[in-house]
């Protein structure tokens, strides 16, 4: 009879069990506490609750039991040993977690009418420390595959997963350019995984100063973790050599000009030849040579090469540019009056050049030609003629001489009336002499002017006489003669000329009247000639009328006919 009664309980607790059942997931974090909540904890009427595990062969293993009434009875267990405890509600505590605290938990209620389990899955979780990258290489060479270093995070769960990165961008095994090697190692005693990965890489000339790092991926970080980036010096041996000229566009005379030559290699050459006009110049620990001030005659081919191997060579032309006169008039250049001349300037240029010329510093439209000279036409001359940044310059003065010659001798009474001013205007060159044949007072000379020059005196002529004046220079001289009246005779025919001018106005003034009077009578006389003709129609017409008058008369029946 017990027998059959502990049966049929046993059927139903098996039944209540089966139908209570249920699962969740909780993380826990690594060294922190963990709370594995327990479903129907709250309820008031229950008889037990109890904590449970399964282990790893499927057994299970009690934590604590806690009884009604009762304070709660924790199972001794090494590995929970001082870890665990309840909650009010009759969660579970499990403090500084551990990796073997990953596991199932079950808690189980037991009631009046019911008994029910609650199941709950703890994973626990680890963040990867930052990476590094150890056993790095300090060079890389090209198309050979190179062991950069090795990247490492440590002390994860899950393991956490290493990418390499060659500026930013994520670098793809294929075991001939790159080649990655990973590794994951677990700690033995705490269970937890480090991640090991090592780079192969053959490098191209392109990767150079390209930058490389590591990055780790983990489901507890949101942003991956990256190590600082890294340069490697890649090595390749010289294929090229490119020779430069380190100067301007356009090589003058005198110019310093450097030559450059430069190697693809890396590192590059430390020493270079330079072929200079068919001679081979070594230049050690320097990749330049410079030709000083040079000339027309280092127009050329230039070349520069490998100290131990001339076929890796490079080579440049260079036009030095020239500029040069010739037959050029200079010094100074005398002609005479109305000869003609033509400057001379011959031009020797590499290129096209351009000339201006100026006058006392007075630029001309044109070279300085003439056909016949004059005085204006004496001055100093200049042609400047330029060429990309060279200029050459020349000068002449030219003199024209000639005999003087007087053009105008003039005089008249000044302003005042007390002095007669006489004025003598000469041309020449050199500077005409002036000289008069009678000693003047404030006697003043204008600026000597292409070759002009005027004299001005003043005298008070007591005696009615001739004045000379007189031009001379080292090529000849010229004499003009000047009536001139004393004061006293011109002011007295000026009184006659005022005279003759009075009786004049009253000649005039007679004749004015006389041709009135003509002109008054001539219209009068038209006046009644006009009149007098008017008069004589009148009477013919009334002589007429009276004639008829007496036809009419005679003949009544004409009148009445009519």
């Amino acid at each position: 009879m017990r027998l059959t009664l502990f049966s049929a309980g046993a059927l139903l607790f098996l039944s209540l069990l089966s139908r209570g059942s249920g699962l969740q997931t909780i993380v826990g974090q690594y060294g922190e506490v963990i709370e594995v909540p327990c479903n129907k904890g709250n309820a008031e009427d229950f008889y037990m609750i109890k904590w449970k595990y399964t282990k790893s062969d499927s057994s299970t293993g009690d934590l604590v039991v806690k009884s009604s009434g009762l304070n709660a009875t924790i199972t001794p267990d090494m590995d929970y040993n001082g870890r665990i405890s309840l909650k009010p509600d009759f969660s579970l505590l499990i403090t500084q977690a551990k990796l073997s605290d990953q596991k199932r938990y079950t808690c189980m209620v037991v009631m009046a009418t019911d008994i029910f389990e609650y199941e709950v899955q703890v994973t626990i979780r680890k963040a990867p420390s930052p990476p590094t990258i150890a056993n790095q290489a300090t060079e890389m060479k090209i198309g050979t595959l190179t062991m950069l270093g090795e990247c490492s995070t440590k002390d994860a769960n899950p393991p956490a997963k290493i990418t390499w990165l060659k500026n930013k961008i994520p670098l793809v095994n294929d075991d001939k350019v790159t080649k990655i090697t990973s590794d994951v190692r677990t700690d033995k005693v705490t269970g937890l995984s480090s991640t090991f990965s090592k780079l192969e890489y053959a490098a191209v000339k392109g990767d150079l100063n390209a930058k490389f790092s590591c990055a780790v991926q983990h489901i507890t970080l949101d942003l991956d973790l990256e190590t600082a980036p890294v340069t490697f010096i890649i090595t390749y041996p010289t294929e090229k050599v490119k020779l430069q000229v380190v100067s301007a566009n356009l090589i003058k005379e005198g110019d310093n000009v450097t030559l450059k030559c430069k190697a693809d290699g890396n590192p590059p050459p430390s020493s270079y030849s330079f072929h200079i006009k068919g001679k081979k110049m070594k230049v050690e620990n320097s990749d330049n040579y410079t030709l000083t001030n040079v000339s027309r005659a280092n127009t050329g081919e230039y070349k520069c090469s490998l100290v131990d191997n001339d076929a890796i060579a490079d080579s440049v032309n260079i036009t030095v540019m020239y500029l040069d006169i010739a037959n050029v008039s200079k010094g100074r250049i005398i002609k005479n009056l109305d000869e003609s001349f033509e400057a001379t300037l011959v031009v020797n240029a590499s290129g096209e050049s351009e000339i201006s010329w100026s006058k006392n510093n007075v630029k001309l439209s044109a070279p300085a030609k003439f056909d016949k000279l004059k005085y204006s036409d004496s001055g100093v001359y200049e042609s400047v003629v330029s060429m990309a940044g060279l200029i050459r310059k020349a000068s002449f003065e030219l003199v024209v001489l000639g005999a003087p010659v007087i053009n105008k001798l003039t005089k008249h009474r000044s302003n005042d009336g007390n002095f007669k001013v006489l004025k003598c205007e000469a041309e020449g060159s050199p500077k005409p002499t002036v000289q008069w044949s009678i000693n003047g007072t404030n006697a003043t000379e204008s600026p000597y002017v292409d070759g002009r020059v005027t004299h001005t005196i003043t005298i008070i002529p007591t005696v009615n006489l001739t004045v000379n004046c007189t031009v001379s220079n080292d090529l000849g001289q010229a004499s003009k003669g000047l009536d001139v009246s004393t004061l006293f005779e011109e002011v007295t025919m000026d009184k006659q000329e005022d005279s003759n001018g009075q009786a004049r106005v009253a000649v005039g003034v007679v004749i004015g009247v006389i041709l009135a009077a003509l002109a008054i009578g001539l219209i009068y006389w038209v006046y009644m000639k006009r009149t007098r003709q008017g008069s004589w129609k009148t009477a013919e017409k009334e002589d007429d009328t009276l004639e008829e008058s007496k036809k009419l008369e005679e003949n009544p029946c004409q009148k009445s006919e009519a």
